[in-house]
C-alpha cells in the first residue's frame, strides 16, 4: 500500500498538468536507510509516477560523496530540485504535512522555469552579487512555515547566488540547539542572522538583503 491515497494522486495529477518542462528530483539516502529516509524515498517514487515530466534519481550519501558535496548536501534525507539548471532548492527531512504542498508547488515552478515573482522583487534579486544561504527551519505541523519555504525557494530560483533549504527540525534536533529555535519558521541567513515568522514576501526579501548588507559591512 502506497503513502498517497487515490484521491490525493488524482489531485496531484491534475496539478501536474501545469508542468511545462522536465524536473529532476535528486534524493540522497544511504545503504542502511534511516526510517524517514525510506519514507521519503517511497514518497518521491510515488510522486514521480504521477507525471512523465518528473524524473527521480536516488543517490547514496556516502558512495556518491562527490555529488553530495556538489549539491551542498550535508545531511539526509535530502532532496535537490533540478530543471534546466540547479536552482538552489533543497529539502532536508521529509516534506510531509504542510510542506508536502511546498514540494509540489516547487516542482511546478521549476518546470515552468519561473518563480512567479513581481518585477520589483526580481529586480532586487538581480542585484545580488554574493552568496546567500537561507535555511528555513520548519515543522510539518506548522501552517505558516510553507509561506517562508516557498518564498525562500522562489528567491533561490530568481538568483544564482541564493541557495535555500527547508530543514525539518524534528529530524535534525542538533540544529534546534545550534540555532536556539524557540518557534518556527525560523530563517537562518548565512549562519549569522535570523528571522522569525512567515513575513510577507517583499518584507522577507528586504530583511534578507538588509542582513547581508550588515554582514558585508562588518
Amino acid at each position: 500500500m502506497g503513502l498517497l491515497q487515490n484521491k490525493d494522486k488524482k489531485k496531484i495529477k491534475d496539478l501536474f498538468k501545469q508542468l511545462a518542462h522536465e524536473v529532476t528530483l535528486v534524493m540522497f539516502t544511504q545503504e542502511m536507510e534511516c526510517e524517514l529516509c525510506t519514507t521519503t524515498r517511497e514518497l518521491l517514487q510515488e510522486v514521480a509516477t504521477l507525471s512523465e515530466k518528473i524524473k527521480l534519481r536516488i543517490l547514496d550519501f556516502v558512495a556518491d560523496r562527490d555529488e553530495a558535496e556538489k549539491y551542498h548536501v550535508d545531511k539526509i534525507p535530502a532532496i535537490v530540485l533540478l530543471g534546466d539548471k540547479d536552482y538552489g532548492i533543497r529539502f532536508f527531512g521529509i516534506p510531509a504535512g504542510y510542506e508536502f504542498m511546498s514540494l509540489l508547488e516547487d516542482i511546478v515552478d521549476v518546470s515552468r522555469r519561473d518563480p512567479s515573482l513581481p518585477k520589483s522583487m526580481t529586480a532586487k534579486l538581480a542585484k545580488v552579487d554574493q552568496p546567500i544561504h537561507l535555511q528555513v527551519l520548519v515543522s510539518p505541523t506548522c501552517p505558516h512555515c510553507p509561506r517562508a519555504v516557498r518564498a525562500a525557494h522562489r528567491f533561490a530560483m530568481a538568483s544564482d547566488f541564493i541557495r535555500a533549504d527547508m530543514v525539518e527540525i524534528a529530524e535534525f534536533p542538533h540544529l534546534v540547539q545550534k540555532y536556539d529555535v524557540q518557534g518556527v519558521p525560523r530563517t537562518i541567513i548565512n549562519e549569522t542572522f535570523h528571522l522569525v515568522g512567515a513575513l510577507p514576501d517583499e518584507i522577507f526579501l528586504q530583511e534578507i538583503l538588509n542582513a547581508v548588507k550588515k554582514e558585508k559591512s562588518n
